[in-house]
């Protein structure tokens, strides 16, 4: 699998792709959840997402269960691609879907800070020590306006699961870049994340002691089938085979476009407001983002 330095145009179409539609997937989920529990709709998605991923794999003759040294690690990939949206779907039940958004999307700034340990290359200079020092003085600025919403606000709540979310999906990038994963196709990395989600996530569910409601509506059902064929299966696959071909820093600069993309169609279907303070706070994570994606002179 042949490595590319630098983003080409059909990279940057998938990626631009890939982010307006997630930005859209976190508004229509929580418009979703007055019908799901979070955690079953999450493991609805993925189960079906693992079902449609074989099934393609079946047609398209891509081997899922050969022996190549990857289960371990493709295990602890899934299970952290799980808690990553344990925390987004739970989290969007106390805050606004552009809100959490904004935390989630700092995971190019954690991975930013893991990576070198386990690659020299990643290692940052001066320069992108200040992107990140900016990025999270961002992100503690509107964490405290969380906590200071009064006593009845749980807006903090959402602010801290998407900030899990963020670090669970920086260490799952982690985990693809710096293990036997790297060897493997983009829809066998894929089959570990959403299969391990389909088990794990029903059985945190029930253990919630969550309601198993399948009396849905239309549009329920819409986007039950959104998310898990254009969000689950065919996004998240396009993002794996991205993923193991252009440098992950720099994919992680257009990832930032989704927070816009959030902020779009939360105040024009939802209602959200968009503050002064949210924009400012995603204007300085993402010139942080530019800062460590800048290449060494």
């Amino acid at each position: 699998m042949q490595r590319k330095e630098h983003l080409d145009p059909l990279a940057i179409g998938l990626l631009l792709t890939c982010c307006a539609f997630w930005g859209f997937q976190q508004v229509l989920v929580k418009a979703t959840l007055p019908e799901m529990a979070p955690i079953f709709m999450a493991g609805v998605r993925f189960a079906g997402a693992a079902a449609v991923l074989w099934l393609w794999c079946k047609w398209r003759g891509v081997p899922l269960w050969e022996r190549d040294g990857s289960l371990w690690p493709g295990l602890l990939a899934g299970a952290l691609f799980s808690m990553e949206f344990i925390c987004l779907f739970s989290g969007l039940q106390f805050t606004a879907a552009s809100r959490i958004t904004v935390f989630l999307y700092t995971s190019p700034l954690w991975a930013a800070l893991v990576l070198p340990w386990f690659i020299k290359s990643e290692r940052l200079s001066k320069v992108q020590w200040l992107g990140l020092l900016l990025a999270f003085i961002a992100v503690g600025f509107t964490l405290r306006q969380g906590f200071i919403g009064g006593q009845t606000s749980q807006q903090h709540w959402g602010d801290l699961l998407g900030i899990g979310g963020a670090i669970a999906w920086a260490l799952t990038t982690v985990v693809l870049r710096t293990t036997r994963l790297t060897k493997l196709g983009p829809e066998k990395l894929l089959f570990y994340q959403v299969s391990v989600s389909a088990v794990a996530l029903p059985v945190l569910s029930q253990a919630l002691g969550e309601v198993w409601n399948w009396n849905l509506s239309p549009f329920a059902i819409g986007s039950l089938l959104l998310q898990t064929v254009v969000g689950a299966f065919a996004s998240y696959l396009a993002w794996v085979w991205l993923l193991g071909r252009y440098p992950a820093t720099k994919m992680g600069s257009f990832a930032l476009t989704t927070p816009l993309f959030a902020l779009l169609f939360g105040a024009l279907w939802l209602g959200e407001a968009v503050t002064v303070e949210l924009l400012g706070a995603l204007a300085m994570v993402g010139l942080g983002i530019t800062l460590v994606n800048r290449r060494r002179g």
